[in-house]
């Protein structure tokens, strides 16, 4: 008799989903889907409201990664009022934004990673749950716990230094920034008592980054091959081939490292780039519109950027960077679990960055904004914690948006996410006559990898129907609706 398994809700992610597992009589998986069940709308709810609100009202997606939205907005409209793309801006401009964009970086990777991801290596995916949670990790690792706390900590400070709040701030502009650096900010941030300032950072982000390298050593095994399978990856790289988070252009690579797409200009991207709604989610599954929806589909996020990129612009991190590459002899690395070795060098780097920025002069100095010819459409892309995002608006002549297209990192992933259910669920669970906890938790482990941001990655409704159910006060089904 074929049986349905469902995991709901997904847990130690942002958001809200569900997966269900289809088996046959013989207990092997026929079919597996990960459903994400909140609807957002923000691609409409902000349509006829003043250009200038987007950076503001569209980070409000989420409280996670609120920067990356805020700021791709505004890169959106540093084109729309003519300030131009990326490096345009004043230095003030850009360094500021950049310093705001590695401080959420940095804070949002060390929240996944210590909280979230920690308690699956720290414990196992089959130990008790009791204790493989972020309380078990701050009762039997408390020194890793601590670390976790106050590096978030520091990249929120960094987060309210430069966008004046530390969730959902204003600092970002059309054309540029609206404050420059205090000193006092930046005398706490750079000479901050310990161990919250810029020193302690990098020294705990290379901490971190020898963790892993440590646990891989121990369980290579099971980290090369969880979930491993061959893709494309997609991610922004600087000109000159480097990994740039903030801004550049988009470059596409397969399975062996073959270029799909050639350092592309991101204001094209959708010259490249596809979207296609399948009726069991609110999210969409974007493709490479020459490979097609079949092969088309490609990975984002830290794992894609170092398998994009040719270099790390900082010296700890390159040092680990060449350290990473040489395990595959520098193909692309196709393992899911290394996600997490992949973030941890981006914490390097991001550390690396904010110390160099928090010595820059230029942020304490200068012009804020700059303006020019106002054109009615722009594109603002950058690489959030969890890849890729694009931010696309137009206006019309009452300054009023009229289209707003976002496709966000977690989106750009639905279909390796997607992929890595299918594998983990019948390497775990086929022909088993018992499903487990375990079992079911290896799945969630594949999910969290990409660390998932399924609050942002809703906001389109394709073809997926609204349901509402409405309850009387014994529970009892009253009235049903579909749209």
């Amino acid at each position: 008799m074929a049986k349905k398994i469902t995991i709901e809700p997904v847990t130690r992610v942002e958001g809200h989903g569900k997966v269900t597992i289809h088996l046959d009589d013989q207990n092997n998986v026929t079919n597996t889907r990960l459903h994400i069940v909140e609807f957002r709308g923000f691609e409409r709810f902000i349509l006829g409201r003043p250009y200038w609100e987007a950076p503001v009202l569209v980070q409000r997606l989420c409280g996670i990664c609120p920067v990356s939205h805020h700021l791709a907005a505004a890169k959106a409209l540093d084109v729309i009022v003519g300030a131009g793309v990326g490096d345009s801006l004043t230095p003030v401009g850009e360094k500021m934004r950049r310093l705001m964009h590695y401080g959420q970086i940095f804070q949002s990777h060390s929240l996944h990673f210590f909280h979230l991801v920690s308690p699956d290596l720290l414990f196992g995916i089959d130990a008790d749950p009791a204790i493989r949670n972020i309380i078990g990790v701050a009762l039997k690792h408390k020194d890793l716990a601590v670390q976790g706390v106050m590096m978030r900590k520091f990249g929120q400070e960094v987060i309210r230094a430069t966008a004046g709040k530390k969730i959902h701030g204003t600092g970002a502009i059309p054309g540029g920034i609206n404050k420059h650096l205090e000193l006092e900010d930046k005398e706490l941030l750079l000479n901050g008592p310990d161990p919250v300032n810029a020193d302690k950072m990098v020294e705990w982000a290379q901490g971190a980054v020898d963790f892993f390298k440590d646990y891989y050593k121990k369980n290579k095994d099971m980290i090369d091959n969880f979930a491993f399978f061959p893709s494309n990856h997609l991610s922004i790289v600087r000109k000159d081939g480097a990994l740039d988070l903030y801004n550049g252009v988009l470059r596409a690579v397969d399975a062996e490292g073959n270029k799909i797409l050639d350092d592309v200009d991101c204001q094209e991207y959708n010259k490249y780039i596809e979207e296609e709604v399948r009726s069991w989610s609110y999210m969409k599954f974007p493709y490479i519109k020459k490979l097609g929806k079949e092969k088309g589909w490609y990975r984002v996020g830290p794992l894609a950027r170092l398998n994009t990129c040719d270099f790390i612009p900082t010296p700890l991190a390159q040092k680990e960077f060449e350290e990473y590459k040489a395990i595959n002899k520098g193909k692309p690395d196709n393992c899911c679990l290394h996600y997490h070795y992949a973030r941890l060098i981006e914490i390097l780097h991001t550390g690396e960055m904010m110390k160099e920025l928090l010595n820059d002069p230029d942020l304490m100095k200068g012009d804020l904004t700059v303006k020019g010819t106002k054109v009615k459409k722009g594109v603002g892309v950058l690489e959030a914690p969890r890849g890729t995002l694009f931010h696309q608006y137009e206006i019309n002549d009452d300054d009023q948006i009229t289209l707003a297209n976002l496709i966000v990192s977690t989106t750009n992933n639905n279909e390796p996410m997607n992929q890595s259910v299918n594998i983990v669920a019948k390497t775990w669970m086929n022909g088993k006559p018992e499903i487990t906890e375990p079992m079911m938790n290896a799945v969630e482990v594949a999910i969290r990898a990409y660390d998932p941001c399924l609050s942002c990655a809703t906001h389109a409704l394709g073809k997926m129907p609204l349901e509402i159910s409405l309850y009387d006060v014994n529970n009892e089904l009253v009235d049903k609706k579909r749209t």
